[in-house]
């Protein structure tokens, strides 16, 4: 049997299965004994009479209402205290289910569940939308996607594996994985919205997805006001709501907007229960974005968030060479070497540096050179040079040679180690002011005569073999680069 607790006995034990409906009337007497006291006569009339209990089911109570509207009011305004009454009669597990049939939707049914169940923190809302109406498939031009966004055109680097690996994810299963929403956050120009519309364009170029939209939190919110105004937020929300991979930029501009923010809600509600895809971005983490809703905050949790750092050097090279072969276009590696190393903030700035380098070049009729990136890339890169040690050329020549550095100051006199030595050593009689005493020193105490001896060689090498002197041209340029 079942026993029904008043408002000062402990919760209500449910062990039965197959309750009768004047039990469950019973106990939906109980729950609404603790919501009464807390609201006045008027409302309680309006909001919580017309609800009609059904059923109660491992702890579970399903009740009707009668509209979609009815359901979200409830939630809007009274979430809290039904969550308490539910607690208070049916203990920490309680859920209750709404029924909608909405009149003006006779072939639209959703099921609502409200749940204090653990694990959800103050936030324990599903939603399941089942449509039995055919939707269309979306007109690419509608999507707002940029068809040059794609997995091919965006650099993988260690500052953006994760990311990357779950949009490729989401790409092959929109919908399907546990990173639903998935919330890609850093700072401007990194690349959260190149990846999240590669996405979208491999998911529709598969046919994984019949209908993304990409859109801006300002564009939503825009959009929202418009169909406030016009009378018409229910083509609103049946837009959004129909989607099969809603991608949103920049949801940090969501806060301070209560209405906008309520209709996000609502659409991000009915999605991901109907297993839709939900991809957002953000300048920080959801957990830190203040003047957001709690209940946003904690389904933007839901899934997985992965953040995006700035490039680090190699991913930067990367990236130029991909925008030089995608464009068809030659700039020399000195060139694309000194912006790689001296833009470190963004891709955005990065690619910025580039169009512009190659903007002057043709106003200018020039071929592109080192002088002239230095020229007209000083507004954005500004270069602190040091002076260039001997422990510097050191370390990029054994990098070059592939062999450790403290071999260079070694005894051993192994032919691919001697080379390398005394190329260094010619290198810092050429382009540092130490002295022969001072750079014979720096190789593990050597002698002058050592050092006349290394920059002979290499000299007369680089006269007689064209790929030695390449090499040494190479190793020059990798030294301007670097030393600073």
């Amino acid at each position: 049997m079942i026993s029904i607790a008043t408002s000062s006995d402990a919760p209500v034990s449910i062990k039965k299965p197959d309750v009768s409906q004047n039990e469950v009337d019973a106990v939906w007497v109980n729950i609404l004994s603790h919501v009464q006291p807390q609201v006045n006569s008027q409302s309680f009339k309006t909001w919580f009479e017309p609800i009609k209990p059904i059923k109660i089911e491992n702890n579970e109570v399903s009740v009707t209402v009668p509209s979609q509207f009815f359901y979200e009011w409830l939630e809007e305004h009274y979430y809290s205290l039904i969550s308490d009454a539910l607690k208070k009669t049916l203990g920490p597990t309680a859920k209750l289910t709404y029924t909608v049939v909405p009149s003006d939707e006779p072939m639209q049914s959703i099921l609502v569940t409200s749940s204090d169940a653990a694990g959800k923190a103050n936030d324990l809302i599903n939603i399941r939308v089942e449509q039995a109406q055919y939707i269309q498939p979306l007109p690419y031009e509608k999507t707002f996607l940029n068809k040059r966004n794609t997995f091919n055109s965006f650099i993988k680097g260690e500052s953006n594996q994760l990311a990357r690996a779950a949009a490729t994810a989401v790409a092959n299963n929109p919908g399907g994985t546990s990173f639903n929403p998935l919330v890609l956050y850093g700072g401007t120009g990194l690349g959260k919205t190149h990846l999240m519309q590669a996405v979208g364009n491999y998911a529709l170029e598969t046919g994984k997805a019949k209908r993304v939209i990409y859109v801006s939190s300002e564009k939503f919110t825009n959009e929202f006001i418009d169909a406030i105004r016009n009378d018409a937020t229910t083509e609103f929300s049946n837009l959004y709501r129909s989607m099969d991979i809603l991608i949103v930029d920049d949801i940090q501009f969501f806060t301070g907007k209560e209405k906008t923010q309520d209709s996000f809600f609502h659409t991000f509600n009915s999605l991901h229960q109907l297993g839709k895809q939900i991809i957002l971005s953000s300048d920080r983490p959801p957990k830190e974005l203040q003047g957001l809703d709690e209940r946003l905050i904690s389904r933007f949790q839901w899934g997985l968030t992965a953040d995006i750092q700035p490039p680090d050097l190699e991913t930067r090279s990367a990236i130029l060479r991909n925008k030089c072969e995608r464009d068809d276009v030659f700039i020399p590696e000195i060139v694309l070497d000194f912006i790689a190393a001296n833009v470190t903030s963004n891709v955005r700035e990065l690619e910025g540096c580039y169009t512009k380098l190659l903007f002057n070049a043709s106003l200018l009729g020039k071929d592109i050179d080192l002088d002239m990136a230095r020229e007209v890339l000083s507004s954005v890169v500004t270069e602190v040079r040091s002076p260039l040690t001997v422990e510097e050329i050191q370390r990029i020549v054994s990098e070059y040679f592939d062999i450790p550095n403290d071999l260079l100051r070694a005894k051993t006199r192994k032919q691919e180690i001697v080379i390398a030595r005394q190329v260094a050593m010619y290198l810092a009689k050429e382009l540092t002011n130490c002295s022969l005493k001072t750079i014979g020193l720096n190789f593990g105490g050597r002698d002058h005569s050592t050092v006349i001896h290394a920059y002979q060689t290499v000299e007369e090498q680089i006269k007689i073999d064209p790929k030695f002197r390449s090499s040494m041209e190479q190793i020059k340029k990798k030294i301007e680069i670097h030393s600073r």
